[in-house]
C-alpha cells in the first residue's frame, strides 16, 4: 500500500466515523449496515414466449466468435410445434383435471415425459430455446457409443487435461479406455473427457457436427451444439422438449443406462510431467457420480447435471416405478430454494401421480415434421455477426444479410435431410410408440 493510499484510507475512516455520530478518534464504533433480505425466487413467467427463437442474451463473452468467424442465426422454428399443438404453448401446460404443481420449481422451462410411450405428461415452455450446459454431453456420449470402440486405450494430451471447466481428473500422459472416458464424461461431467472423446471423433468441430446431425435425426429440432462439453459458444441452443427426446433415446442404449446409474468407479491416475521439476506420478482414485438424484430418489436411474453462467442450472434425469419410466428435464433454473435434482424429484413425484393416460403431446415427432421457418430474426436483431464487424465504423449490414441468408438456407437444408433420416434413426434407438 502506498503512503498516499494509506493516508486516504485513514481520512475516509475518520470521516465515516464522524458522519455516524462518532468522535473520529480511536475506539469509535464502526457503522454496520442494516441486514438485507434477498427477494425470494419465483418461477420465471414465460407466457409471452421470450425464448421462442433463441436463448436470452449472454451475460459474458463466452459466445463471442473467434476472429473471422460468424455467429450462426438461431435454429429455425418449425411451422407447427414438434410433438403436438399443445406443446406450442410457452407457459405451464398440464393435462385435463391435473392437480396443482409442486412448490419451489424455479426452472424457466421443464418437461416430464414417459420414456417408453413417449407421452409428454406436463411441461413449461417445452420448446423455449435455452443453453443446455453439460446436459449436451448426453448427445456426445451417444455419438461416441455409436462410433468408438470402448476398449480402445487413448493417451491424454496436455490440451485434453487443461480444457476449461469441470474435470474428471484426466492428466497429460494418462492412458484411458473410451469406456473410462465416458465414465468421466457422464459421472463427473468432465470437460477433459469430452475433449479427449471429441479428438477421437475427428476433432472438436467434427464432433460437434456429428452431435448436431444426431440431434436432427432424433427430431430434436431446437438443438444446436456449439461445443462437445456444453461450454457456451456461438449459436448454442436446446429446449426442455429436445433434452427429453435425447435423454429418452439415450436410455435405450444399455451401456449409457449403466454409466449414468453407476455410483463410483476406480479411475486411472497419470504419470509425472518430466518438464515440471519435482513433479510426481498421480495415483488412481475413486470417481464418484455427481448426480444427487441417484442417491436420494427411490427408483432413480441416473441423469446429467449442467451449469454455466449463461445457461444457469440445467438437469436431465429418469426414474422407474411400477414398471413405468419417466424422464424429467429442467433448463434455465436456479439452485434456490431447492437444488435442481431436488426440483426434478418433485416433478417426478408429480408425474408418477398422474394417470397413465395423461398426455399433452409426444416425444415422437410426426412424420410430416418439416423445419419450415415461421420466424427468423433479421440481421439487425442478430447484432454483430463477426468479430471484425464489431469494430467502430464498420458498416456490415449487407454482409450480415448475406451471412444470414446463406447460413439460414444451409440450416434448413440440413434439417430437411435430418427429417428424411428420422424414421431410420427412430428404429435404431427404439423410439417407436410401444
Amino acid at each position: 500500500m502506498t503512503w498516499r493510499r494509506g493516508c486516504a484510507l485513514i481520512v475516509a475512516g475518520v470521516a465515516l466515523s464522524v458522519a455516524a455520530g462518532g468522535s473520529g478518534i480511536s475506539g469509535a464504533q464502526p457503522v454496520t449496515p442494516p441486514p438485507t433480505t434477498p427477494p425470494p425466487f419465483a418461477t420465471p413467467n414465460t407466457d409471452s414466449c421470450p425464448f421462442a427463437v433463441s436463448p436470452a442474451p449472454a451475460i459474458d463473452l463466452s459466445e463471442v466468435p473467434a476472429p473471422g468467424a460468424t455467429v450462426p442465426p438461431p435454429v429455425p422454428v418449425p411451422a407447427s410445434p414438434v410433438g403436438g399443438d399443445k406443446l406450442g404453448g410457452c407457459g405451464i401446460i398440464l393435462p385435463d383435471a391435473a392437480p396443482p404443481l409442486p412448490a419451489d420449481i424455479v426452472a424457466s422451462g421443464w418437461v416430464i415425459a414417459d420414456a417408453e410411450s413417449g407421452d409428454v405428461l406436463a411441461a413449461k415452455d417445452p420448446h423455449g430455446r435455452y443453453r443446455p450446459a453439460s446436459t449436451i454431453k448426453v448427445l456426445l456420449a451417444l455419438v461416441a457409443l455409436e462410433e468408438l470402440d470402448l476398449d480402445t486405450a487413448v493417451t491424454a494430451t496436455a490440451e485434453d487435461a487443461n480444457i476449461e471447466g469441470s474435470s474428471a481428473g484426466i492428466g497429460k500422459g494418462g492412458v484411458y479406455t473410451n469406456h473410462q472416458l465416458l465414465q468421466g464424461l457422464l459421472m463427473a461431467s468432465g470437460n477433459d473427457a469430452a475433449h479427449t472423446l471429441a479428438r477421437q471423433l475427428g476433432g472438436v468441430e467434427v464432433a460437434v457436427s456429428k452431435m448436431n446431425a444426431l440431434a436432427a435425426d432424433l427430431g430434436a429440432l431446437d438443438t444446436r451444439a456449439a461445443t462437445p462439453s456444453g461450454l457456451d459458444g456461438p449459436g448454442m441452443s436446446s429446449s426442455p422438449y429436445d433434452q427429453a427426446v435425447i435423454f429418452a433415446a439415450a436410455l435405450q442404449n444399455p451401456t449409457f443406462a449403466s454409466l449414468i446409474r453407476t455410483e463410483s468407479v476406480d479411475f486411472p491416475g497419470f504419470p509425472k510431467d518430466p518438464a515440471i521439476p519435482g513433479d510426481e506420478d498421480r495415483p488412481g482414485f475413486v470417481l464418484a457420480n455427481d448426480n444427487r438424484l441417484l442417491y436420494n430418489y427411490d427408483g432413480a436411474l441416473g441423469g446429467k447435471t449442467g451449469f454455466t453462467d449463461d445457461a444457469r442450472h440445467t438437469y436431465v434425469g429418469a426414474a422407474e416405478r411400477g414398471g413405468r419410466t419417466l424422464v424429467v428435464t429442467l433448463m434455465g433454473g436456479e439452485a434456490q430454494p431447492l437444488r435442481p435434482w431436488n426440483q426434478a424429484a418433485r416433478l417426478l413425484d408429480y408425474g408418477f401421480a398422474l394417470p397413465v393416460s395423461a398426455s399433452i403431446g409426444s416425444l415422437h415427432a410426426t412424420e410430416d415434421v418439416t423445419p419450415s421457418v415461421t420466424k427468423t430474426p433479421s440481421a439487425a436483431e442478430l447484432g454483430p455477426v463477426s468479430a471484425g464487424d464489431a469494430s467502430p465504423g464498420n458498416d456490415s449490414s449487407a454482409m450480415r444479410r448475406v451471412a444470414v441468408g446463406v447460413l439460414g438456407s444451409a440450416t434448413v437444408l440440413a434439417l430437411v435431410l435430418g427429417a428424411v433420416a428420422l424414421n431410420q434413426r427412430r428404429r435404431r434407438y427404439g423410439r417407436q410408440r410401444r
